[in-house]
């Protein structure tokens, strides 16, 4: 890589070899330090990585952290919001992290977050959350959320697809959809903004695919597919339908649909049952059915009892269980009923507002870990999810804990899970000690109220103890 702002340290490149990540003992890491709040979360972020290494695996591993420039940083070097060089480092190194980044004002870039996903085609946008005990939580069993969002990352309206009412490019649309499409739906034509929204069969199974196999190599037990398919029935409900084909052709042995669970099951409690009785047992308005839907329901109980050599006798309860709730469901019961998800893939928009939502419950976005990967081409880039809060910067004030999360997942994705693993523990530590910032403090009973720099010093401290 040809640099002019920034410099390489010494260290080696991670490299992709038949699908699997290449780390060596030196990585070299870029990082965006962020806008706002980002020097002081990061400053503080990086000494917590650079500890648990060193305590997981002493002078054979360290990592080599290369800064390159994105947002207000770069615009005041003069290099503009998002520089070449600084999309070339992420492509050539694979693995970043970065702070939380000014949106620029005016036209251009709509989001500098969302240019890095689709530039590099960061396809997912993996969101786990989990409750760390003593963090106030707005609802009574915040202990039962512990859930992994895979939120496609590159399509839907986050695609960008618009125009803007009474604008030319807007009516031109409007008049091919209304001359050529024949579409007669649109109430108030004259003053309509335009969007399109596209979910393609590529983008959905990847990011199905790529979850199903998180969900198997955690030992996750289900995975369920949110969308809102009752309304939207080509895009979303194509999600879900691409969705099902993807568990059901590629990982058949090591899934069960919900559907077909109730039929084994009915099954395995009266194996006299033919398919029509089953049939009416999965669907009470089977009698009401014409012919044709009869027989269709019929020939998913004949597929689903072929499926008895492997998920027969009980098996399938060991299966991971793929199923799926309409959005407006979901977003309800993530909260009245948080043991009943596991893993949830879903689309752009859907999961944006599932992740604020569920993070909302565990203690807000400041401790709210996101990655942004390719797992076909290795690319990924870790980043606190909240924003850059310009009135806190240089405060040495907010909380840390989204970074250093993300760089927990950045950890795990390198392979280097003990190092991963001596943060959550020291992190849970410290605030179970009520040793914490001052969002979370002013909602504790007795708790310490510390700066950026000292919760940093804190989760070293418990490191070791």
């Amino acid at each position: 890589m040809t640099t002019i702002h920034s410099i390489v340290p010494a260290g080696d490149k991670i490299v992709l070899k038949d699908g699997t990540l290449q780390v060596p003992n030196q990585p070299i890491i870029p990082f965006i330090e962020g806008d706002g709040t980002g020097p002081d979360i990061w400053r503080a972020a990086v000494r917590v990585f650079d500890a648990a290494v060193e305590a997981a695996y002493g002078s054979q591993r360290k990592i080599s952290w290369m800064e390159v420039y994105a947002g207000e940083k770069a615009f005041n070097m003069g290099l503009g919001w998002l520089p070449e060089e600084t999309v070339s480092a992420f492509s050539e190194y694979l693995v970043g992290i970065k702070g939380p980044l000014t949106t620029p004002i005016g036209g251009g870039i709509r989001s500098l977050n969302v240019a890095l996903r689709q530039l590099l085609d960061l396809y997912v946008c993996l969101r786990p959350v989990r409750y760390f005990s003593g963090v106030p939580s707005p609802v009574k069993r915040p202990q039962d959320v512990n859930m992994a969002i895979f939120r496609e990352n590159t399509e839907d309206i986050y695609a960008g697809i618009e125009w803007q009412a009474d604008s030319d490019a807007a009516q031109k649309v409007i008049r091919f959809l209304q001359q050529e499409m024949g579409i007669e739906k649109l109430r108030f034509p004259d003053s309509c903004g335009i969007g399109i929204k596209p979910i393609s069969r590529e983008g959905s199974t990847r990011l199905v695919r790529a979850a199903i196999r998180y969900a198997l190599k955690q030992g996750r037990k289900s995975l369920t597919l949110v969308h809102k398919g009752n309304i939207m029935k080509y895009t979303e409900g194509a999600f879900k339908t691409w969705g099902y084909e993807v568990a059901t052709s590629e990982f058949r042995n090591d899934c069960v649909t919900a559907r077909e669970t109730w039929i084994l099951d009915n099954y395995e409690q009266d194996s006299s049952l033919g398919h029509a009785d089953i049939a009416r047992l999965i669907d009470p308005g089977y009698d009401m059915m014409t012919a044709d839907q009869q027989s269709e329901i019929c020939g998913e109980v004949e597929q689903t009892l072929a499926l008895l050599p492997s998920h027969g006798n009980g098996q399938w309860r060991n299966k991971l269980l793929i199923k799926d709730a309409i959005a407006d469901i979901a977003l309800q019961q993530v909260m009245t009923r948080a043991k009943e998800f596991d893993v949830i893939a879903t689309m752009n928009l859907n999961g944006d507002y599932l992740s604020d939502a569920l993070a909302a419950q565990v203690g807000g976005i400041g401790i709210a870990p996101g990655a942004n990967i390719n797992y076909d081409t290795g690319h990924a880039i870790f980043e606190a999810t909240h924003g850059t809060a310009p009135k806190y910067a240089n405060l040495d004030k907010v909380n840390p804990g989204s970074v250093i999360l993300s760089g927990v997942l950045m950890l795990e994705h390198l392979g280097w899970q003990e190092a991963a693993d001596l943060i959550i523990n020291a992190m849970e530590r410290t605030i179970d000690q009520k040793k914490v910032t001052y969002d979370f403090e002013r909602l504790m009973d007795g708790a310490t109220l510390l700066k950026c720099s000292e919760f940093a010093t804190a989760i070293i401290g418990n490191m070791t103890t």
